[in-house]
């Protein structure tokens, strides 16, 4: 099984003999607790699903854990029980329950809350950040007005099993449930009353707009000018988010288009991709916080598209991260939008929409935090038609994954890209983690490399790109070595001595600025040419 949010897996070392640390193990402990709750499985080494066959766990061990970690804790609940395997090997199953009310911390005052599979610390200003967290999370579960699910709006809840029966997302088990059963699944009610959740999705206009805070939509179109030209408002809480959704899909703005050759037929490419609607709407009604007031906007303008929604990115989350990272404030509403079809994935959809820009030959999405609310911007322009082309001809010759069409659709986009600027746009910890992206590539031919390690840069094959007739624009992204050697040495012979921002200037501010101080560290080396100075200051003059 893998690490994840709510789940972590530790070798018995860790509570064993002198290699024992319980202070990690309280920290993580702590970590669960801020976050969702979650399980640590004591007694599975790393990369390993099994422990060591016949491995045994003592009742001494079990009662040291469960008297160890409450003391080294502060509001962490904990239970510790033991597990045989099918290799008969045993381990410790450590439960820790979500510290709903308070924020869960060590005895020696520190904080953590876990994000993805790392266990993270809390700095002092994010405290109360985490405290408003929390509250999110108990939201879709609490029962606020005391209405029986018999109350519910019955046309509801008949579109509601009517949705789950028709999805392939669902199992047989669930769809088999009794009534009251399945609602209960997913936490539409609690002991017979409805969840705010359940009120959300099932209730009556007067219940829905009753809880705080039912989502308000706003769809406000601007002209060249940025005047309004049109508004329409949903925040009469008629409609549950699936029927909102709907609403803001149905809309005739998102039908228009721009029609590009593609040989001896015409393509037209849509503005804004209704599937990127979607997932955009979808995660603005999934990840808003719903203890606060505020709208979520959709601001169409003449050039771009912005959706504001109240509320800061969940906690480790963030801008440069949110391709790679799939972490969810409301967690069973999501499940309700993956099961019923009307998400694309368990996660922020974030990735989706970057495939789709970007093989439709436009910019990635600009998310920004705002003091109270993250801002989406899509942008209609397409930046290249060429790319447009390249990148439909080489998914219909090669069939990509998702994975490799982002990947190609930055490196075509920008012609070059450094190993290091594709592994931060593509929010990956390290270059190693880069080959699930764009192994494909270079095993195909697509992509072709040159430099090595951190110098290393990607550029699609130009045998590939002469074969479509690629017309892209000419720049100076991929000289080679020798050739800029060459504009180095005739710019020194005229303009010496000089800084390398002005050298940078004259011969092409498209070269990576630190491929020329690469060159230049080369040609001192070699004796071509001189440095003097340190830093900002130091200048360069030509000896041959």
């Amino acid at each position: 099984m893998t690490e994840n949010s709510e789940y972590d897996q530790k070798s018995l070392r860790l509570v064993k003999g002198k290699t024992a640390d319980w202070d990690e193990l309280a920290k993580d402990c702590v970590a669960f607790a801020n976050g969702r709750g979650g399980f640590i499985y004591i007694g599975i080494e790393d990369g390993e699903d099994e422990p060591p066959t016949n491995q045994i766990v003592s009742d001494d061990l079990l009662e040291k854990v469960r008297k160890i970690i409450p003391q080294r804790n502060i509001s962490v609940a904990i239970f510790v029980s033991r597990i045989i395997r099918e290799n008969s090997g045993q381990i410790i199953k450590l439960e820790i329950m979500r510290s709903v009310q308070s924020i869960a911390a060590t005895t020696n005052g520190r904080y953590y809350i876990r994000i993805s599979d790392e266990s993270k610390p809390i700095m002092p200003d994010e405290l109360s950040r985490v405290a408003a967290e929390k509250q999110a999370f108990i939201w879709e579960e609490k029962v606020v007005r005391k209405v029986p699910y018999q109350n519910a709006e019955p046309n509801r809840i008949q579109q509601f099993i009517k949705d789950l029966k028709n999805s392939n997302r669902v199992s047989e088990f669930v769809k088999e449930m009794p009534l009251e059963e399945l609602l209960e699944y997913y936490f539409f009610i609690s002991d017979g009353l409805l969840t705010n959740l359940g009120i959300l999705w099932l209730g009556e206009r007067k219940e829905r707009a009753s809880i705080y805070y039912a989502p308000s939509i706003q769809f406000i179109k601007y002209d060249e000018n940025e005047k309004k030209i049109n508004k329409i408002i949903w925040d009469d809480f008629t409609l549950n988010p699936k029927q909102l959704l709907a609403e803001i899909i149905a809309l005739s703005d998102w039908k228009e288009s721009i029609e590009i050759s593609d040989g001896l037929f015409r393509k037209n490419i849509p503005n804004y991709d209704v599937e990127i609607i979607r997932e955009l709407i979808v995660n603005a009604l999934v990840h808003r916080i719903y203890t606060m007031r505020g709208d979520i906007f959709i601001n169409l303008y003449h050039d771009r598209l912005e959706i504001h929604s109240p509320g800061l990115l969940p906690l480790g989350v963030t801008p440069n991260n949110i391709i790679s990272k799939s972490i969810y404030r409301n967690t069973h509403l999501a499940k309700v939008f993956y099961d019923l079809q009307l998400m694309e994935k368990e996660g922020s959809g974030y990735d989706k929409v970057y495939e789709l820009l970007l093989f439709n030959g436009k910019p990635e999405p600009l998310v920004e935090e705002w003091d109270d609310r993250v801002v989406v911007t899509v942008k209609k322009n397409i930046i290249s038609k060429e790319v447009v082309h390249l990148m439909s001809k080489i998914n219909n010759d090669y069939l990509l994954t998702q994975k490799e069409i982002i990947a190609l659709g930055l490196i075509a986009q920008s012609n070059s890209m450094p190993t290091t600027f594709l592994s931060k746009k593509l929010s990956l910890r390290n270059d190693d983690s880069l080959k699930y992206w764009i192994g494909g590539l270079i095993k195909e031919d697509i992509i072709l490399s040159k430099g090595k390690t951190k110098a290393t840069e990607y550029f699609v094959n130009p045998e590939l790109l002469k074969q479509l007739d690629f017309k892209g624009k000419t720049d100076l992204k991929n000289i080679e070595s020798h050739r800029l050697e060459q504009l180095i040495l005739e710019d020194l012979r005229i303009y010496q001595p000089c800084s390398i921002s002005d050298l940078h200037q004259r011969i092409g501010k498209e070269i990576n600025q630190k491929k020329v101080k690469r060159q230049l560290d080369k040609m001192i080396e070699e004796a071509k040419i001189e440095g003097v100075g340190e830093k900002r200051w130091r200048t360069y003059k030509a000896l041959k």
